[in-house]
């Protein structure tokens, strides 16, 4: 549930106004829009925190990369690099941030960039010589970068935090009006429960005001086989219960607690320690996961996520028993409500229907 921060409405009235009047400018084209000959798939939210817009984005990933040639762009949120910048092997999570970072790791046959401007980073991925075979563009995190027309625009919404029932920064946790939900082509209620009644999705259909041309979805997050972090070893999240296997989840996400309910649906003992999103682990922060691992009676793991992951393996104060002892959980997501060949179908036919002919292009170049 939101939390609003009611004595700072004032100044929620006052960043509310900033972001009418810049979206009124745009509305009336004083601000331009660019849109491009190529198709472009922008995932975002409204909502500060955690939505699950990675995972997302490598469901997508997952759909289109043996069809097409994608590329990822990225704000790159944190990283110690400046500009456009191309992913290579040899790229760090302080080049890159931890999400395009992760991302790359995981799928590296696909372009991974980041560019705060997003316009200049799609001109990049589309001209240069190393990246202009790409074929669709998944911009990560970009639904307030009006800048950039792009021709699906997927708003993930968090089911355990509702637009409709939150405030605007910085009494509430909302980046502009829920209003500005239309500009959504496709609205997913992300981080669903496993079950929800028939008069749950009613309310939430409700509550969300969506315009006719808008498609509404659910999608929840399906775990996999947990991986040791350093070495080799897998477990299946189902054998904590089963082994009675105290855990430490780590996490350092924008909005941890659905991750805590899930873990604990596979573990009796958990024990929470959580950072700020993105956080870069110091030495205190390993000898405070040490002190309370050891505090745990055993067997005992760390789990984490495949983004705390990112950024743990350049912790260099963390002792071999503890490194031993972390696995990562990874997230993928499930759409619910039989409808994951109706989103398919939707994003593939847009790809398919917007495809730039990449032959033509080249040869317009040279």
């Amino acid at each position: 549930m939101t939390h609003i921060r009611r004595w700072l409405m004032p100044l929620s009235w006052l960043y509310g106004l900033a972001t009418d009047i810049r979206n009124t400018l745009f509305d009336w084209g004083v601000l331009p829009s660019e849109a491009y000959d190529i198709p472009i798939i922008n995932v975002g939210n409204l909502t500060v925190g955690g939505t699950g817009k990675t995972p997302h984005v490598e469901y997508l990933i997952r759909l289109l990369s043996g069809r097409y040639r994608v590329a990822v762009l990225s704000r790159g949120y944190r990283r110690r690099t400046r500009g456009y910048l191309l992913a290579t092997p040899a790229s760090t999570v302080y080049d890159l941030g931890d999400e395009p970072w992760q991302i790359k790791q995981k799928f590296p046959d696909i372009h991974v960039a980041v560019d705060a401007n997003r316009r200049r980073g799609i001109a990049r991925l589309m001209n240069d010589e190393a990246t202009r075979d790409v074929e669709v563009i998944l911009l990560d995190d970009a639904f307030q970068h009006r800048y950039v027309k792009a021709g699906q625009n997927i708003l993930l919404v968090d089911y355990g935090r509702l637009i409709s029932d939150d405030r605007l920064l910085p009494a509430g946790d909302l980046r502009e009006r829920p209003s500005a939900s239309r500009r959504a082509t496709s609205v997913i209620v992300t981080k669903c429960p496993q079950h929800i009644p028939a008069i749950g999705y009613r309310a939430v259909m409700l509550s969300l005001h969506l315009r006719p041309y808008q498609q509404l979805f659910f999608s929840t997050f399906a775990y996999g086989t947990m991986r040791r972090l350093w070495g080799e070893g897998t477990l299946e999240p189902t054998a904590l219960r089963k082994e009675n296997t105290y855990v430490l989840l780590l996490a350092g996400i924008g909005n941890p607690q659905q991750m805590e309910q899930d873990v604990r649906r596979f573990a009796q003992h958990v024990t929470t320690l959580t950072f700020p999103d993105h956080h870069y682990y110091t030495r205190s922060d390993a000898n405070l996961i040490r002190r309370t691992l050891e505090g745990l009676p055993k067997p005992h793991i760390v789990v984490t996520t495949e983004k705390d992951a990112a950024r743990l393996q350049q912790l260099r104060w963390l002792d071999e028993e503890v490194r031993q002892s972390i696995y990562v959980l990874p997230i993928e997501v499930d759409f619910m409500r039989d409808e994951k060949d109706k989103f398919d179908k939707t994003i593939t036919d847009y790809v398919r229907e917007n495809k730039r002919n990449i032959g033509m292009a080249q040869g317009k170049d040279s």
